[in-house]
């Protein structure tokens, strides 16, 4: 078998067919060696290829192989080598051939969809663990024109209070009624932020907001609206909100996405949610499994709240099913929110190694045990227990004290079941009790001067929000429709073969326009600096 380092790949673009492949042009006269084809620039070739706007060919050194052929099948220089020579050469150019050209074909494809995979899998968890603002009272609010801005209001704990539609811009323009019935509810439900999506009317409704005058400090955010509208016409959108339309259940997942990004975007799709290259062209069992994997990961990591969650959030914890994970939802609703991680084991069909699994995942503030919010498991409660007695405190004193902490001495707790690996996870837990591994939530601004793509100027330096990542670069929010792209080679002085080690998914940064291409709709960015 020859090696695919010699193959080249080759794209042209089908006659006729330049307008509708407009978006293909990079590739219209396309001729490549196959090992330095990007898999973003394979995954574009082979799906330009499918909808049948470019002819591709993916072709091995021919004299190579004939050459590798002839060296094992011909072994003299007479009459008779002659004869198994023009055998071979016909043999590889009738039969070989096509059967090489479909194994590169086929190999090139399985390593591009592993790298667009292993891309979309780094920003999902990113995505995933964004900072969230926690258990506030919140505003939601889906922004637009014609239609109005759908307005939603939510308790601390995600519940939905109150719903109605305002009209603040053009063409409908009922400036004074929004402002009063936005001050009315931000009264009345005790609103504490504001989140707005940031589709259309998103800035001309961030504007509106930062010019009312609200009794108490209210901040306000612009949250991502992608794969909202697929969560709002989803089973589990209908299920949690069964009276509701559409626009209300919208509304409720951009607010709920702003408290806790986590438990909002586990109801998508993750193929839905914005991230990622050519998602819909790659293995899509592969990509399924790696993608729940990572969402497993990420809740387990994170951890949940047993008293807010939805029985969707807790499917993803270790040991919980979907039909254990509905029954503890159906007894805390019987029975109200649970007191200690204990009360699990009423729940039908917990046994004790379901138990054993998800208990140190789950959380409960404000328990009457204080481990019971801390991912220090359960059966290692009779530890932490007697560090505090052997110190004459309580387990609560133990973890409010960094003096008493540092006077244990964890070799003394060693058994032969309990290793020094876990005596020094259950310290670093107590240090931090419960604490979120995500970082505080941060506000952000764009640029007030620019609101569309005719605003940009070249040399321009703007604030932008990291809205993707793919191997090529790193695609940012400038606040306009189009998101402009920091190309691998401009976002650093420096050689850079991974974006990640630079930027991460919902980053403030700085950029500085490098052009503008009006006709693709295309902004180029330099990184000039991080500005979180």
């Amino acid at each position: 078998m020859p090696s695919s380092r010699q193959a080249v790949i080759t794209a042209k673009v089908v006659k006729g067919k330049e307008t509708e492949a407009d978006k293909y042009r990079d590739y219209f006269e396309f001729s490549k060696p196959l090992k330095k084809c990007t898999s973003h620039q394979l995954l574009a070739i082979r799906r330009a290829e499918a909808e049948g706007l470019l002819k591709v060919s993916i072709s091995p050194d021919d004299e190579e192989c004939v050459e590798r052929l002839e060296r094992r099948f011909v072994r003299s220089n007479n009459a008779c080598g002659e004869q198994v020579a023009e055998a071979v050469q016909d043999a590889y150019k009738r039969l070989l051939k096509s059967s090489i050209e479909t194994e590169f074909a086929a190999q090139s494809k399985e390593q591009a969809d592993e790298e667009a995979i292993r891309v979309f899998v780094q920003n999902l968890r990113q995505l995933l663990l964004a900072s969230p603002l926690g258990q506030k009272r919140v505003m939601g609010i889906d922004p637009g024109f014609r239609t109005g801005c759908k307005v939603i209001c939510l308790d601390a704990q995600g519940n939905l209070l109150h719903n109605e539609n305002i009209y603040p811009h053009a063409p409908v323009h009922k400036t004074a009624e929004a402002v009063s019935k936005i001050q009315k509810m931000v009264e009345a439900y005790q609103i504490e932020a504001i989140a707005v999506g940031n589709g259309t009317a998103s800035r001309e409704t961030e504007d509106f907001l930062k010019h009312q005058t609200f009794r108490q400090d209210i901040q306000v955010f612009v949250v991502s609206e992608q794969g909202a509208s697929i969560y709002s016409a989803s089973k589990i959108a209908r299920d949690e909100f069964p009276e509701y339309d559409v626009t209300v259940r919208g509304a409720v997942s951009i607010a709920r996405r702003l408290m806790d990004p986590l438990a909002e975007l586990v109801k998508i799709d993750p193929k839905s949610i914005g991230v990622g290259q050519y998602q819909h062209d790659v293995d899509q069992t592969k990509l399924k499994k790696s993608l729940d994997l990572t969402v497993e990961s990420c809740v387990n990591l994170v951890g949940v709240n047993l008293n807010t969650a939805s029985s969707h959030l807790l499917t993803y914890i270790s040991g919980l099913g979907p039909q254990l994970a509905q029954n503890i939802v159906n007894y805390r609703a019987e029975n109200g929110a649970f007191t200690s991680r204990k009360q699990l084991m009423k729940v039908p069909r917990m046994g004790a190694k379901a138990f054993e699994q998800c208990a140190g995942f789950l959380r409960i503030p404000q328990a009457e045990n204080p481990l019971d919010n801390t991912a220090v498991h359960p059966e290692s409660y009779c530890i932490v227990e007697q560090m505090a007695k052997d110190l004459g405190c309580s387990v609560a004193e133990l973890i409010a004290s960094k003096e008493l902490r540092l006077k244990i001495k964890p070799e003394k707790y060693l058994t032969p079941t309990v290793g020094m690996p876990t005596l020094k996870d259950i310290l670093q837990e107590l240090e931090k009790p419960g604490r979120d591994p995500r970082g505080p939530i941060k506000i952000f601004e764009f640029d007030k001067n620019v609101r569309t793509i005719n605003d940009l100027r070249e040399g321009m330096e703007l604030p932008g929000i990291v809205g993707n990542i793919t191997n090529f670069g790193a695609f940012v929010d400038i606040g306009i429709k189009e998101n402009g792209l920091i190309h691998l080679s401009q976002l650093a002085d420096r050689f850079v073969s991974d974006p990640n080690e630079i930027v991460s998914i919902h980053q403030h940064v700085r950029v500085k326009v490098l052009s503008v291409d009006m006709d693709r709709k295309r902004i180029a960015l330099k990184l000039v600096s991080d500005a979180s």
